[in-house]
């Protein structure tokens, strides 16, 4: 069992940079696939980024590829977005997401039925 603790959010204005951070609990973290979807007021819950158990192979939606950038730190157990070039349209609720059965970094790390646990979420809001 997974617990996944979200920290990072805010208000800042475009142009602004933030870092979010997922704290995960279990021993068997590194054994987990972690993503970061978002979800804005009325819209559907859509994939931002995936990174594989070693870190090595990442994934990116093209809405924020080139200024997302996901890591992870294995040894702390804990997940990481930053978030460059923030622009109003990425105002919305930030969840972490883990998943103890994807295999592989490819296009169904997409599909949020993929993911076993969740985070609560962070806001994070961009000012014009």
């Amino acid at each position: 069992q997974v617990q996944l603790v979200e920290s990072g959010g805010g208000l800042v204005q475009a142009g602004d940079s933030l870092r979010l951070s997922c704290a995960a609990s279990g021993p068997t973290f590194s054994s987990y696939v972690m993503a970061w979807f978002r979800q804005a007021p009325g819209k559907e819950r859509e994939f931002v980024a995936a990174i594989s158990w070693a870190g090595s192979n990442t994934n990116y939606a093209d809405s924020v590829k080139g200024r997302f950038t996901i890591s992870r730190d294995n040894a702390k157990n804990t997940v990481y977005l930053q978030l460059n070039s923030l622009k109003p349209e990425d105002t919305a609720v930030y969840y972490c997401a883990a998943s103890g059965t994807i295999l592989h970094i490819g296009v169904g790390v997409r599909i949020p039925r993929e993911y076993n646990y969740w985070g609560q979420g962070t806001q994070v809001t961009v000012s014009s």
